[in-house]
């Protein structure tokens, strides 16, 4: 069968495709990979073919761009609060998930990044891809809803890949629920309205599969994972880092125990930054009786002024080959990062970010007893983290816990076992004649 793959032009995000897309390529199915332009030489270089789909993103321009927009789309509501506010889908406070804030959110969330993210040039070019190639099945990023409504327009079976907990998922259902319980003419439904009128250009109109699929892959372990109502369908997290080459020092076993600090990728790439103090890191993972291998470029390292001696900063590492040697990791609770660390069944310190659902991925983890996060909100003092890292180090109750992690991913339907489940289920959801 033909199987389009629809991603966000972020490394990361694909990054969580490839492995679903080589096990059907390896199985004898045909695979296309479609995302902005800017992503081409990152599909390529994963050796898939790339088929590039409306305008650029421009991730470095797009911080600027999102506060306008969300400032734009709160202008709509009356009272609005702080834009940023309604940009949080991880909100799982029962006081706080009101109806006008179901309402704010989807107001803002839809014009600020859904309908963004699926431009009318892309879900344009997504739609000719489909009705030209005929795919029998897209599967899609969940930021990228035009890619359902491509697949609608072209009879294709669809699905959505989780990158993350399924945040659209969980408030979806809760928003959906606020609106049922309201009279008719007040059930006003923006991401409905935008992907109705979206899907009506091309002969179709609104369902609920435009917003979550057909049906959903997850690559979260099951015991991570937000329960919905939604049919999905689980499978293994593979690492894939992206275009590598592992060094001679990371071949060797390290002298000592050895932790990582990464702030990932997607606050270099989608944010423009990140939140967490380098220097202040640094001060206090120096301390650690432990080699520290810190995954730094130059732009964050031109605020530090002195790099400890027991910290090795390299630019880039693939983290599929540095975390078998780690005895702990310390990040900003990006999936991916997330991911890896599961992985391998290593120890986790999270200081979360605001970026989408890292706050409640960091409760999870530490929920499980693999890892620590930070209390409170505010600034991290390096006193703080240098005994949380101690206790993860330490105590082997965080080895235990995240080996048993470990251990769930494994027995996970890998990619390839995967491969007849969609077969399966293509074949019972498509409607190309």
């Amino acid at each position: 069968m033909r199987v389009l793959f629809v991603t966000l032009a972020a490394s990361p995000h694909f990054f969580v495709q490839v492995p679903l897309a080589w096990a059907l390529r390896a199985a004898g199915h045909d695979v296309r990979v479609a995302s902005q332009p800017d992503l081409m030489d990152t599909i390529t270089a994963a050796g898939l073919p790339a088929t590039p789909v409306g305008p650029r993103l421009a991730q470095d321009e797009s911080v600027e761009e999102l506060r306008r927009r969300q400032e734009k789309a709160a202008e709509r509501l009356v009272e609005p609060p702080d834009a940023q506010e309604l940009m949080r889908m991880a909100e799982d406070r029962p006081e706080r998930l009101t109806p006008d804030f179901l309402d704010g959110l989807f107001t803002v969330m839809t014009s600020a990044i859904f309908q963004n993210f699926s431009a009318e040039e892309t879900v344009e070019d997504l739609v000719t891809l489909t009705r030209r190639w005929r795919p029998d099945l897209v599967i899609w990023d969940t930021l990228m809803m035009g890619g359902a409504v491509a697949a609608r327009a072209s009879g294709a079976a669809h699905a959505r890949l989780l990158y993350g907990l399924d945040l659209v998922g969980t408030v979806r259902e809760r928003h959906l629920a606020s609106l049922a319980a309201r009279p008719r003419e007040l059930r006003e439904d923006p991401l409905a309205e935008w992907l109705g009128w979206t899907a009506a250009r091309y002969g179709g109109g609104f369902t609920e599969d435009l917003v979550t699929g057909q049906w959903t892959v997850d690559p979260t372990p099951a015991s991570l994972r937000r329960p919905t109502g939604l049919p999905w369908v689980p499978v293994r997290h593979v690492p894939y880092n992206g275009r590598s080459v592992v060094q001679e020092w990371l071949r060797e076993p390290p002298a000592r125990r050895r932790v990582c600090l990464t702030l990932g990728l997607s606050f270099r790439e989608v944010m423009g930054g990140e939140q967490a103090s380098v220097p202040a890191l640094l001060e206090a993972l120096g301390k650690l009786d432990a080699e520290v291998v810190a995954t730094l470029d130059a732009r964050q390292l031109a605020e530090v002024g002195h790099v400890p001696e027991n910290v090795r900063v390299v630019d880039f590492v693939p983290l599929d080959a540095l975390l078998p040697s780690c005895s702990a990791i310390v990040h900003q609770g990006g999936f991916g990062t997330a991911q890896n660390a599961l992985a391998h069944g290593v120890p986790q310190v999270v200081v979360p970010n605001d970026l989408w659902d890292i706050h409640p991925r960091a409760a999870l983890v530490e929920g499980s007893g693999a890892g620590l996060c930070p209390p409170g909100t505010g600034a991290l003092r390096p006193a703080e983290l240098l005994g949380l890292v101690t206790r993860v180090l330490d105590e082997p109750s965080y080895a235990r816990n995240a080996a048993r992690l470990r251990d769930e991913i494994r027995a996970t339907p890998s990619p390839a076992e995967l491969v007849p489940v969609l077969e399966e289920l293509t074949a019972r959801h498509r409607r190309i004649s």
